[in-house]
């Protein structure tokens, strides 16, 4: 790899020190008891409610449906998404010094295979919250499930719920965008 190449994959890798300052995730959700609206960030370390008690808010609604609470502590990968981010920040710049394109080929896909991982899993956890529901909430609609999509809007119930990339995702898709370039552009 040249020193232009070079150069674009270490602002590549610190690029990916921003998602430790932005959400990866947002989820918003308006309700006639909400007109305001409410909604939850999820960041790479993690889940806050937008606003001060939305996530309070937001557990409370999903109790008298009988979705578990969502409890930040208790999900396990925003403890490890911060090695991961730290991994490929590290061994970016390992690789923007090195200057292999072997390398830098290996970082892309695996930057890809771990995007892949993480909106899968994103999938299973939204998944476990919206179909394995309390038999003792206060309201069951037989049939009912409460998953909220992945992205785009659904309506749930009187809650019209709304899930999109956050900041953080669009600074990893353009850092994984420049490492890239960097490995198109050494040929």
């Amino acid at each position: 790899m040249k020193i232009k190449e070079k150069v674009i994959m270490a602002v590549a890798s610190l690029l990916l020190g921003l998602v430790f300052l932005f959400p990866i995730w947002t989820i918003d959700m308006d309700a006639p008891q909400y007109p305001e609206g409410i909604g939850m960030e999820i960041s790479i370390n993690k889940i806050e409610g937008k606003n001060k008690n939305d996530l309070q808010n937001i557990n409370g609604l999903n109790h008298y449906i009988g979705m578990k609470e969502i409890n930040p502590e208790s999900i396990p990968e925003l403890k490890i998404m911060p090695y991961i981010f730290g991994f490929l920040i590290v061994s970016g710049l390992g690789i923007a010094i090195w200057g292999n394109r072997t390398a830098l080929l290996i970082w892309i896909i695996l930057f890809i295979l771990l995007a892949i991982a993480g909106l899968v899993d994103f999938y299973l956890w939204s998944y476990d919250y919206g179909h394995n529901l309390s038999e003792d909430a206060a309201i069951v609609v037989p049939g009912m499930t409460y998953q909220p999509p992945i992205i785009g809007t659904k309506q749930l119930l009187n809650i019209t719920a709304s899930s999109w990339p956050g900041i953080g995702f669009y600074i990893s898709l353009v850092s994984m965008g420049l490492g890239s370039y960097a490995f198109w552009s050494s040929k």
